[in-house]
């Protein structure tokens, strides 16, 4: 019956095991110093400076403990109605798998059994010669020992009384704190084992009177009825008043030596192994409730008062009800309530306390755009590119800027060489002044070599940003290094009127800091503006052709500057 107690016990650990509620929290601050104990303090410290990767363990509360359930004697001589016990506890986490647990506990429980027995099944147990109660002629339980030539007299049912009070102390063994999966646990499912030194009175009730009182006769009960009108009938008869009046006959169990005759309230002192298995629930961080099943074995077959050689043991199955001590403000729960996992997953979620290193972007072709985003990884080195790292072709003739001798080439002169040259027919009027001047004194020619001239990028508005003033102070040494070419500065911006202001604002923002702040004569700036192309770009393009170097807004009435 007891095997099969704890096989569903251990079924339903087994269950609570897999249910927890997760929890957000750890259950205390790690940065908190209030909870460290004075001893633990250097490693806190250490671990705060990143010299010690293990965080100190907290004080934690105690708990306490009340219990109150069913006691039993597991034994030879079944049980005759409901025992009871009561306990109190006190119990310390180690950490938070093991804890310690000492208490006090009282147990009562009473057993008749079911079947007759002859005095011939204990005589090795018990001692015919040893007078019980100062009579000679008795046996125990009120009946004649084998020299009784009446075999009826010789038979008897053994009952008892057990009264035992014990001290406990248990090493606790938690199953459901740790996990992977889950924060706190709502359940706490344990295994526990330890010592117990248990106190017993065991009494048996036997025919009181002197000599030549009639013993019992316990022939006269029916002892194929059910087992509860067999123990009903049994403890009627026990109860009868003879030779002295009294109901309950009760003396010391014949179990031990030296027990005659001392009367009830005699203990015997036992060292006894204890264990068994439970479970709690956490109504709060200070109350949980539960149920838990304890074994406590002396290791002998005294605690139902008839000793045939078998081990007898307390059994007691309770209800109890758990209260947390301890000021929050310096103590956390006790551990078994903490997932130690919790500081690991909550440092990976949300680092408050890891040492991350300087995070490095790759960038490969050294473009200005990382890796892990540049659509074309291995740009040529000089060439300006896009925010996706791919290579400028301010025209899309397919030439990029970096390698264009005509940046601008319009659309139908496409397609273009191999130097992004458009293609398109040379004018009659053109041709005509060509021939002629081919044909007259030749003059000394006069050249612009200033190359290509990189393009000034805008965000939103005509305001140039640090990076756009570098791109010019570096395009001005070059311009003052080439003082035979002027420099169109050409803007876009076709589709509004604002776009058409905007590329205004723009082109006249790149003249005025080339202007004033590089040195550049004006007279060798000329001013393009509204060309088809991208509106948030102003290039710079070497020429030997003349041109105004300023021309009226096209609409002031929508300048963003107004």
């Amino acid at each position: 019956m007891a095997s099969k107690k704890y096989i569903l016990i251990m079924a339903l650990a087994l269950l609570i095991q897999s249910v927890g509620l997760a929890q957000t929290d750890w259950g205390w601050d790690w940065k908190d110093t209030s909870k460290i104990s004075v001893k633990h303090l250097p490693q806190h410290n250490e671990f705060m400076n990143n010299q010690y990767p293990y965080p100190a363990k907290p004080r934690s509360q105690w708990e306490l403990g009340i219990s109150l359930g069913n006691s039993r004697v597991v034994g030879e001589v079944k049980n005759y109605k409901f025992g009871y016990g009561a306990g109190l506890t006190f119990r310390k986490a180690l950490g938070h798998l093991v804890s310690l647990r000492g208490g006090l506990l009282y147990q009562k429980s009473a057993g008749i059994d079911n079947k007759l027995w002859t005095t011939d099944k204990v005589d090795g147990f018990l001692s015919p010669t040893n007078p019980y109660h100062g009579f000679t002629s008795y046996g125990p339980y009120g009946a004649y020992y084998p020299t009784q030539t009446n075999t009826a007299l010789r038979a008897f049912t053994p009952n008892y009384r057990n009264v035992s009070w014990s001290g406990t102390l248990d090493i606790m063994f938690s199953l459901n704190s740790l996990s992977y999966y889950r924060g706190n646990p709502k359940w706490d499912v344990y295994v526990f084992g330890g010592y117990a030194l248990l106190n017993s009175d065991v009494d048996t009730r036997i025919a009181l009177g002197g000599n030549g009182a009639t013993p019992f006769d316990f022939t006269t009960i029916n002892y194929l009825a059910k087992t509860k009108d067999i123990q009903n009938a049994v403890n009627n008869l026990l109860s009868q008043a003879n030779t002295g009046g009294a109901k309950d006959n009760y003396i010391n169990a014949p179990i031990r030596p030296k027990r005659d005759d001392l009367g009830s309230g005699n203990f015997l002192v036992n060292h006894a192994l204890t264990y068994g298995a439970g479970f709690s629930y956490k109504l709060s961080d200070k109350v949980n409730i539960g149920f838990e099943d304890r074994i406590t074995n002396p290791l002998n077959g005294d605690l139902d008062g008839i000793n045939t050689g078998t081990n007898d043991y307390l059994n007691y199955a309770s209800a109890h009800l758990n209260i947390n001590l301890g000021n929050k403000a310096k103590y956390v729960q006790p551990l078994w309530w903490l997932n130690p996992n919790n500081y690991i997953y909550s440092e990976l979620n949300v680092p408050r306390h890891m040492k991350l290193p300087k995070v490095v972007l790759p960038d490969g072709d050294g473009d200005g755009v990382t890796d892990q985003f540049d659509l074309e990884p291995n740009t040529p080195k000089g060439c300006p590119v896009d925010s996706h790292g791919v290579t400028k072709d301010t025209d899309g003739d397919g030439v990029p800027d970096c390698r264009d001798k005509e940046i601008l080439t319009p659309l139908k002169c496409f397609p273009v060489n191999a130097d992004g040259v458009g293609t398109c027919p040379e004018p009659a009027c053109c041709k005509e002044i060509r021939d002629m001047l081919a044909n007259m004194e030749p003059k000394k020619t006069i050249e612009c070599t200033i190359g290509s001239l990189p393009s000034v990028q805008f965000k939103g508005n005509a305001k140039l940003s640090k990076a756009a003033e570098a791109v010019l102070a570096s395009a001005a040494a070059t311009i003052k290094a080439n003082p035979n070419c002027n420099v169109k500065v050409i803007g876009y911006g076709t589709s509004s009127k604002a776009a058409q202001q905007m590329s205004w604002e723009r082109v006249n923002a790149v003249i005025k800091y080339l202007a004033e702040k590089q040195g550049i004569s004006e007279s060798r700036l000329l001013f393009q503006y509204g060309q088809d192309g991208d509106a948030n770009t102003v290039d710079l393009q070497g020429t030997l052709e003349s041109g105004p170097n300023t021309v009226p807004a096209p609409h002031p009435n929508l300048s963003k500057k107004g």
